[in-house]
């Protein structure tokens, strides 16, 4: 199909779907949009619960046998890469093939991905799934995402709820996984439990591929297709990608440990060549769309909004997107493995932030929607989020250090997954339906990838403290400690900001027709 057959203008427009209301309330689009991040969440998350213990385990008992501060590193800079390759997805949508089309690839390949994991094959096939899972997640992440938003127009103040219902679709996916999938690898082996994520992104496909009528285009359009006049500014951007990676590979070069007098490039060169892309692309970005001659003024005004929630959200991600390495290490090194009588696997605490979501989203989602614009705004959202993500990290440091040597009880780790949640339910949907608000329209796509680059920005960041923290099992306590300390001052310091935030979205909105409905 051209971009022009069956394609419809942006939803983002004063009146686009307002007349739809099927799916509780919402567009009936949501639903496939809603099936769709379910399954492919329950992949991903599936995967990542038993990465770790993959990673680390000895090669008798199934695992790669990687020592474990190099494993928690692995973990760490594999979760930025997904969320850097979001770059190229949006890159993609917006001036190629569209959201749509962004999408179903990207779950193809991340199906590929989850099959060679699936494979006995050692750790060269493993590395290839790996691989494919975060390139193919790049592609679907931000574009589907980024169809939600064009659902629902500029004066639509369903948006902030819709999203949090899209934010519940995805954290059944995530509540699930890791039990079926730590189940399937009790029973069959590592291998066995990848086969049951390779299934839950067939699922996903199969959702998308047979819901495409109900996005009535949503996604087909594409925001700013590449011309003949582009194709200079392709070759330099492309000169400049890999002058970029080449300075990021002398870097991790010049980070690396000398070895009999030569320099050794080995996975501590690759965490450090990654984490310096992933602290490069974001500034990059935010560089090209504030010079950039196709953002109005009033968009730029609010992309200099979004910088401070830029990196409030990049904090947050730091600290919770450690669900996959440090409090992995934490469950299974220092928490007793028994909930109401009953031993359960290190995996299944992954399980209560989702299991939260689910109970809690449709109460935020109702209660912004209650609150409408006289509720907290989007600035304070965020660091209400911050700070309930900072606390938690101080909380899991005091028992801890109130245990001694002895194991901490498995209601510490839920508690301190609890509150996690709560700041994620301040700030993550709201960080989702904001970015479409503030997005310039062409940069729809790419900003929603912008977005994705917070926590790619923050788990390089937990990267690098982890590789600098030798033997983390043995110092947990100034470890989250020093984590939740720091970023709670600089929690403080950006409530300052939360005013001055708030009137550059207004400005930014002026002109708009609409009101404002992420404020």
């Amino acid at each position: 199909m051209s971009q022009s057959e069956g394609a419809r203008a942006p939803a983002d427009t004063p009146d686009a779907g307002l007349e739809d209301r099927r799916f509780f309330g919402h567009p009936i689009g949501l639903m496939t949009l809603f099936g769709t991040e379910l399954w492919e969440r329950f992949s991903y998350y599936g995967m990542r619960a038993i990465l770790l213990y993959y990673l680390t385990d000895t090669v008798a008992d199934g695992g790669l046998g990687l020592d474990s501060d190099t494993g928690l590193a692995v973990t760490s800079i594999y979760g930025a890469s997904v969320y850097l390759l979001s770059v190229v997805g949006g890159w993609l949508a917006d001036r190629g093939i569209g959201s749509r089309r962004a999408t179903l690839y990207g779950g193809m390949v991340i199906a590929a991905g989850h099959v060679l994991l699936a494979v006995p094959g050692g750790a060269g096939v493993s590395f290839a799934g790996i691989v494919c899972v975060a390139i193919g997640t790049g592609l679907l992440k931000p574009n589907v995402s980024s169809m939600v938003g064009e659902l629902y127009g500029r004066d639509d103040e369903r948006r902030d709820s819709g999203f949090s219902i899209f934010y519940m679709g995805i954290n059944i996916g995530s509540f699930t996984a890791p039990f079926l999938v730590g189940l399937a690898r009790s029973i069959g082996g590592y291998h066995a439990g990848f086969a049951v994520a390779a299934v839950g992104m067939g699922l996903a496909l199969v959702a998308f591929v047979l819901g495409r009528a109900r996005l009535r285009g949503a996604g087909d359009h594409v925001a700013n297709p590449l011309t003949a006049a582009d194709r200079p500014m392709l070759v330099r951007g492309s000169l400049g990608l890999v002058l970029l990676l080449a300075l990021a590979a002398l870097g991790a070069l010049a980070a690396t440990s000398l070895s009999a007098g030569e320099l050794s490039f080995g996975t501590s060169g690759i965490v450090n060549m990654i984490s310096y892309l992933a602290f490069a692309a974001p500034i990059i970005y935010f560089v090209v769309m504030l010079r950039s001659t196709k953002v109005t003024a009033p968009e730029r005004s609010r992309v200099r909004a979004y910088i401070p929630l830029f990196v409030a959200a990049m904090l947050f991600w730091m600290i919770f997107e450690q669900a996959a390495s440090s409090m992995s290490a934490y469950a299974e090194s220092r928490t007793r493995l028994d909930v109401l009588g009953l031993t359960i696997q290190p995996e299944f605490f992954q399980s209560v932030n989702p299991a939260l979501i689910i109970l809690l989203a449709p109460v935020f989602a109702l209660l912004w929607m209650r609150l409408g614009r006289r509720g907290p705004s989007t600035a304070v959202k965020f660091g209400i989020g911050l700070a309930l993500a900072s606390l938690s990290f101080l909380f899991l440091a005091g028992m801890t250090a109130l245990a001694g040597d002895g194991l901490v009880s498995s209601w510490v780790l839920i508690g301190t997954y609890a509150l996690q949640t709560l700041g994620e339910l301040c700030l993550s949907p709201v960080g989702l339906a904001a970015t479409t608000m503030l997005a310039p329209v062409a940069f729809r796509s790419q900003s929603m990838a912008l977005w994705f680059l917070a926590p790619a920005a923050g788990q390089a960041i937990t990267a690098q403290i982890v590789s600098a923290t030798s033997d983390l099992t043995e110092n947990f306590v100034p470890y989250f400690g020093m984590i939740g300390g720091v970023t709670l001052g600089l929690t403080v310091v950006f409530f300052f900001f939360t005013p001055w935030i708030t009137r550059h979205i207004a400005a930014g909105e002026k002109g708009l027709s609409g009101p404002v409905v992420s404020r």
